[in-house]
């Protein structure tokens, strides 16, 4: 991992005088005498090894879906057999773009054993990014998956869609390939941020990796026990160590959903939940998880490693304080041209550091700090840091001439071509051997583990039209918020507005490369000798950027209430109610502090997922009104709001939903639609039509486009029904429509009294007296409702249920008789009790209405009991497999 702290200012606290002057090259050798046997393997062939060692174990967890290594195994066997006959092998580069799932460590581990080298292509990457990466590679395989596809700038690239279309080609061949890969040929080449306004893609070979496994794996000995949480994209190189020690060493591996690595509230219940061992965190990250609810019971964790930026000794402080965890905690320091962490050091107690050393190298890497003439500066002075090992990257490629500028002959090792790597990096030893950051010597600068080229981002800005001058910098008004703001001059007679400018960028850059704020000057300030003055670069207004004719004041408390906390977290006045957090330099750790702010505030637990989906006050404040639930007000009440999955709307019903939600995945939010009053009495409507109109209004307000996964019980199901058929003539999808025990209106009134009496006879002798009593009660219970809605006088309030029940059956009676339902031409997932009065209509009435297809799951027990244990949990797995099949 890298640990820049971006500003030269940092220094540690003991002053250099005290140094012992007579520490001198000698002592530094020693210091980087860090040799030892060099195993010489492939990484797959690790892996390989691990599978012969523990074929049954688990080796992989995404969800609710697990693999053992023998399973991985074979399908990684699969796919790496059918990229053979596509031509991979050693020197071989293969894209690889996938969000995060099973997929996506099948396809790295395939393309490995093919002997080919995988390149890494984050979807969320702008086109623009990724066409560069697929034309600077010459990929000529890409494997991603169907819905990517469409999304892919134009490529040369053999698409194979590891969802779909590779599989049938290769069922009977699982057995490891035999390739002729080596240690020195390419296990991956992964791009970072340059400085001419290009990304340059590292080439690492297999030997850096394996030297990086074997030393975690010496230090800190991963167990089968282990549980390793994947928070890093694939597209950056610690996710390398973060896949491959638990596949390589028995441990398991275990993948955070796409984005959880930024939602902290997520990190803690999954750090639970799985009782992960080994974590890695940027310290921005760290230290909003240190503040998250809970995280005082993930003391079991034995390995974290902290890196990508500065860590302060106050942060240290807070992690013991509250994890109270001794020598787990490490930092850790290595750009990707050095194949992922060259130093570490273990955090202690009541350090003397301000900011936490980068600490010694690890097995075989070296360090050297160097002045200008490549000479060994004294320990306790200054330098630029050089690293030198087996670690090193082969160089960039494409890039010979970056290549050679960067990657030096190493004047301190007697090995035949032993390089030494040029970090820009600036450092110095201390007495007691550790190294401490000091800075960059460049602009290039790190924020929140991202290591960002300055250069990269003002070369992209001169591309646009207004744009004559641009400087880009970072500023860090409060420790830990690392922000990049824009300064430019633009062109004679030119304007742009500063949304054009993000909007230009967005185009063109991941969304952590965009800068917070635009500053649009005359000109740019200089220093006397005609360079760009940076440290006379005046601080962003702390005023909103965008047109004034565009601000919407907040209408009510509520976004009242939310602009307040918006202004604070992001420094920015005023904001209106219809601003994106994000266009307002909103980032992944703002949006971490703004919303456990907004949750505070309003007393209300929700997922982080919801900002993203409702970025401005506006769309918010609709959520937190909704979550304000009154029955007078709205149909819709949140049974389970929380959650990252598509929600599920379900239908007249309460209590029933209420006690299915717990068997449901924990991830998807759940409603109920309802239509009663204040005091529990069904509202009346001109039909089922206006009824379900109602109800999609309502719906829209949390979803207002589809696709829409609805649901109902009994009655509820034909309203869902007439939803879906509404929402299907408005032009929007209907993922799912589930009916629980539904019959189609009119159905059970062709039933005979003789099969009634054989029902009921049926029923008794399975139940025997208590049937009896529960056919007794029930009909008094309707007796005395429809006497009540009748004369107010006989009502009383402990049985007033009785009343609202009365007059909810006597509204539906009206309604169904006035519905004709039309054949629907979606699919309908019918989940029917197996205990059914009217036997004569086994798919309830729905065949001839259901013109997309009729989905059957039979659910043991009656119309009320497929509800209660054990049905209920067979009920709520087969919904979810429906569902799931919906989202493939």
């Amino acid at each position: 991992m890298q640990i820049n702290s971006q500003t030269p200012e940092y220094k540690q606290n003991i002053p250099l005088n005290t140094l012992t002057p007579i520490i001198g090259t000698q002592v530094i050798e020693e210091w980087n005498d860090t040799q030892v046997v060099d195993h010489d393997l492939c990484i797959h062939h690790m892996f390989e090894m691990q599978v012969e060692r523990s074929p049954q174990a688990i080796a992989v967890v995404f969800e609710d879906i697990q693999l053992t290594y023998q399973q991985l195994n074979k399908r990684a066997n699969q796919l790496a057999h059918n990229l053979r006959t596509l031509g991979v092998g050693p020197e071989v580069l293969v894209g690889i773009c996938l969000e995060r799932s099973l997929e996506m460590i099948v396809g790295i581990l395939g393309i490995l054993k093919a002997g080919g080298a995988y390149v890494p292509l984050d979807p969320a990457y702008p086109p623009e990014r990724l066409a560069f990466i697929l034309s600077d590679t010459q990929a000529s395989v890409l494997l991603t998956q169907e819905k990517l596809v469409k999304n892919l700038p134009p490529h040369q690239a053999q698409v194979v869609c590891l969802d779909s279309n590779w599989q049938g080609n290769t069922e009977n061949n699982q057995e490891n390939p035999v390739n002729q890969t080596t240690a020195d040929n390419l296990v991956y080449v992964i791009y970072t941020s340059g400085s001419t306004g290009q990304p340059k893609g590292v080439m690492i070979p297999h030997r850096g990796i394996c030297n990086q496994l074997y030393w975690r794996q010496t230090n800190f000995r991963l167990t089968q026990a282990d549980k390793v949480l994947l928070t890093i994209s694939f597209s950056f190189d610690p996710s390398v160590w973060q896949i491959f020690w638990p596949l390589c060493f028995g441990g398991q591996l275990i993948l955070a959903r796409p984005g959880g690595q930024q939602d902290t509230a997520y990190l803690v219940k999954v750090i639970i939940d799985q009782q992960i061992t080994v974590l890695a965190l940027v310290p921005s990250i760290l230290r909003v998880l240190l503040e998250e609810k809970g995280i005082e019971n993930c003391r079991f964790l034995r390995h974290i490693t902290c890196g990508g930026e500065a860590l302060p000794s106050e942060l240290i402080e807070g992690f013991f304080a509250k994890l109270n965890l001794e020598n787990v905690f490490h930092n850790c320091y290595g750009p990707t041209e050095a194949s992922i962490d060259t130093t570490f050091w273990t955090c202690q107690r009541g350090t003397n550091y301000t900011i936490a050393p980068i600490g010694r190298p690890i097995t075989n890497a070296e360090i050297h700090i160097l002045d200008e003439n490549l000479q060994p500066v004294p320990v306790g002075e200054s330098g630029e840091l050089y690293i030198g090992g087996i670690g090193l990257a082969r160089g960039y490629l494409n890039r010979p001439e970056l290549t050679t500028e960067k990657f030096i002959f190493n004047p301190f090792s007697s090995e035949a071509g032993a390089r030494l790597y040029k970090t820009g990096d600036l450092a110095r030893y201390l007495s007691d051997g550790n190294v401490e950051f000091l800075g960059r010597i460049d602009h290039q600068v790190k924020i929140r583990g991202f290591r960002i080229e300055l250069g990269e981002i003002e070369a992209v800005l001169r591309q646009h039209r207004s744009v004559k001058e641009v400087v880009v910098i970072m500023r860090e008004k409060v420790q830990g918020d690392k922000r990049l703001v824009a300064y430019l001059t633009l062109k004679q007679e030119q304007t742009a507005k500063v949304e054009q400018l993000r909007r230009f960028l967005q185009q063109k850059l991941p969304i952590y490369m965009m800068p917070s704020a635009f500053v649009i000057l005359k000109a740019l300030p200089m220093t006397p000798n005609g360079k760009i003055d940076r440290h006379s670069l005046p601080e962003p207004t702390q005023t909103r950027q965008q047109a004034e004719e565009t601000f919407v004041a907040p209408s009510d408390e509520t976004e009242l209430q939310l602009a307040r906390i918006w202004e604070k977290v992001l420094g920015i006045e005023p904001i209106s109610i219809t601003d994106n957090f994000f266009d307002l330099g909103g980032n992944s750790l703002l949006s971490i502090r703004l919303f456990a702010q907004v949750q505070k505030a309003f007393k209300k637990d929700m997922p982080l997922a919801i900002l993203y989906q409702n970025p401005t006050i506006e769309q918010l404040a609709i959520i937190l009104r909704q979550l304000e639930f009154s029955p007078s007000l709205s149909c819709l009440v949140p049974i389970k709001p929380n959650g990252s999955k598509p929600p599920l709307f379900l239908c007249q019903g309460f209590s029933l939903y209420q006690s299915l939600v717990p068997y449901l995945d924990s991830e998807r939010p759940v409603y109920a639609l309802i239509s009663r009053d204040g005091q529990g009495m069904p509202v009346r409507f001109n039909g089922i039509e206006e009824l379900a109109s109602r109800y999609i209004n309502e719906i829209k307000t949390l979803q207002p486009e589809g696709p829409y996964f609805l649901g109902g019980h009994s009655f509820g199901g034909v309203i869902a029904f007439e939803m879906a058929q509404q929402l299907s003539a408005q032009g929007q999808q209907i993922a799912l429509l589930a009916l629980f025990d539904s019959y189609v209106p009119g159905t059970m009134k062709k039933m005979s009294m003789s099969k009634r009496l054989s029902y009921n006879l049926k029923q008794f002798l399975k139940m025997g007296p208590a049937y009896l009593l529960k056919l007794c009660i029930e009909r008094l219970s309707q007796k005395y409702g429809n006497l009540a809605l009748k004369n107010q006088f006989i009502r009383t309030k402990n049985l007033q249920y009785l009343v609202s029940q009365a007059a909810y059956f006597k509204l539906v009676e009206e309604y169904a008789t006035k519905y004709i339902p039309q054949v629907y031409l979606g699919r309908i997932t019918l989940l029917m009790a197996s205990d059914r009065r009217f036997q004569d209509e086994p798919e309830l009435g729905w065949t001839k209405l259901a013109g997309g297809g009729l989905e059957i799951h039979e659910i043991p027990g009656d119309h009320l009991s497929i509800f209660k244990e054990p049905s209920i949990r067979l009920m709520a797995k087969k919904l979810e497999l429906s569902i799931d099949e919906r989202l493939i």
